[in-house]
């Protein structure tokens, strides 16, 4: 046994995972350390803590406070035992507005690098960019501008194809707007808008408006409870301009002691919140963008998307992510990827639909069946609505977990998901989840199963054909799944035995 292994077996890992890479990211608001493991275009958060010393919040003429800084070197410290206990040595620290603007800056930095780290000070210019790079390593397509919103500064940056724009970065973070307000809300948004206009931003830019920042995380979980909203994920979570601009004037006006107590959202970001909806307001009357999307990637993620080869960089973030997961349980790619081609002529008469989010509803059905039975259709259609995805929207999300709950024959989907998409899209990826559960229930999704029998549309008949040798494979479980699959398609059963090699002689190993 390799000594890896025998580690493994000792210590255990993050869910299956060992933790490649860390950032450590000194912020004016928080200081915390994410740890990384699993797929690098899609990586997984395998550990996630933070202390919040306010670096930025009482600068007594440009110099970090004592105490403050106490309290982010004492967690400092202890991040930096926890990967030196790991062994960890892959580690990233960055620190932005609150230290980079800081008179004792070298003091406090030269304190840090005692406790074993190694701190790079980022730019505004540069903490845009690599804000935006996290929002493209998130959403490919990503077009319009990201607004990243911290506690000593807003950066904004434009993304097209893969690429951003030069970003500015402005001292209206969440330790600064409160000094920062007017009388009225809309005082306060014209002055910020003004603001917005003299850096340079005085027209739209087209596209959409990419909010990052914990902050905005938690004005979208406050829309999000607002909707009745099925998914729980802030991320990926779109509001139209419009609406976007009316909860941004609700939120302002909202009590943060009524915020406070609304599910999910922490006292911090109750009492931060009231103070971002003028910012919000003035962001959308400026660069009037066609919709609003929150990203929990920004400049961490960005970070670890920025040092990958650009061949990994243009992998699909959903499948890349999907791939590994289900991997992990029993599920290879090239078993899901076996199953997805025999399923193909399952798709309803005139169906044109995703390829993409098809391999990643059969990897997460097919890695659902590894659960245990009674937990079985709960796990894994919370793994599609709940887990988060790249590159997802939440009508995809909602096809996904109605494939894995017809997988597991069960037809009365939740009024959540039934929400979320369009009936006839439903009706399409329950036919994948029958046709999955076809096909590993066929001969327990042995190779020689998919190999020696093919599924496909016949004269308003849907045809099982099966080689001689392994006739005997159509059983009643098979049967009452071909009939179900059918009845679904409107078409007929019939299973066709084929002589040996017919089908088999094509398959390429």
């Amino acid at each position: 046994m390799a000594l890896g292994a025998r580690r493994v077996d000792r210590e255990g890992a993050f869910a299956g995972n060992t933790p490649q890479r860390a950032i450590i990211d000194i912020g004016s608001n928080s200081v915390r350390m994410v740890l990384y493991g699993g797929s690098p275009r899609a990586p997984d958060v395998l550990f996630n803590e933070q202390v919040v010393p306010r670096l930025g919040s009482d600068m007594t003429d440009g110099h970090l406070a004592g105490p403050a800084m106490e309290l982010a070197l004492r967690g400092l410290r202890r991040f930096a035992l926890i990967l030196a206990d790991l062994g960890i040595c892959d580690v990233e620290t960055v620190a932005t507005a609150a230290v980079r603007e800081a008179a004792n800056r070298e003091g406090f930095l030269v304190r840090v690098r005692a406790a074993g780290l190694d701190p790079r000070v980022v730019s505004g210019e540069e903490e845009a960019r690599l804000s935006a790079m996290g929002v493209i390593g998130a959403f490919p397509a990503a077009r319009g501008v990201v607004a990243d919103l911290g506690g000593g500064s807003l950066e904004l940056v434009t993304v097209k194809g893969g690429a951003c724009g030069a970003g500015i970065s402005l001292p209206l973070g969440t330790l600064r707007l409160p000094g920062l307000a007017a009388t009225t809300f809309e005082d306060s948004s014209r002055a910020l808008s003004r603001t917005i206009r003299e850096a340079g931003w005085d027209e739209p830019v087209g596209g959409d408006l990419y909010l990052v920042g914990g902050t905005w995380r938690a004005f979208a979980v406050y829309a999000m409870a607002g909707q009745g909203f099925a998914l729980s994920d802030p991320h990926g979570f779109e509001l139209p301009r419009k609406e976007a601009q009316r909860l941004a004037h609700r939120v302002a006006e909202t009590d943060p002691e009524a915020l406070r107590r609304q599910s999910r959202l922490s006292s911090l970001r109750a009492e931060l919140l009231p103070q971002s909806g003028p910012l919000l307001h003035a962001l959308l009357k400026r660069l009037q963008p066609d919709r609003v999307i929150f990203s929990s990637w920004g400049l961490r993620e960005g970070l670890l998307f920025d040092r990958l080869p650009a061949v990994d960089r243009m992998q699909d973030p959903l499948l890349a992510g999907i791939s590994v997961f289900a991997n992990m349980r029993g599920c290879p790619p090239t078993l899901v990827t076996r199953v997805a081609g025999w399923t193909v002529n399952a798709m309803p008469p005139g169906w044109v639909g995703s390829e993409r989010v098809r391999l990643a509803a059969t990897a997460l059905a097919l890695a659902s069946m590894q659960v245990e039975p009674n937990l079985r259709l709960e796990t894994g259609l919370n793994w599609a609505m709940h887990k988060r995805w790249l590159s997802l929207s939440a009508e995809e999300r909602a096809l996904v977990a109605a494939t894995v709950a017809a997988n597991g024959a069960h037809y009365e989907l939740p009024p959540g998901i039934v929400s979320l998409a369009d009936p006839e899209r439903l009706h399409a990826a329950m036919c994948w989840g029958l046709a999955i559960r076809l096909c590993r229930r066929l001969g327990a999704r042995s190779r020689m199963s998919l190999q020696a029998s093919r599924l496909h549309e016949d004269g308003g008949k849907l045809v099982l054909e099966l080689e001689e040798a392994r006739r005997d494979l159509y059983g009643i479980p098979p049967e009452r799944d071909l009939a179900a699959l059918a009845a679904r398609l409107g078409l007929r059963p019939e299973l066709r035995i084929v002589p040996d090699a017919t089908i088999s002689a094509g398959t390429i190993e």
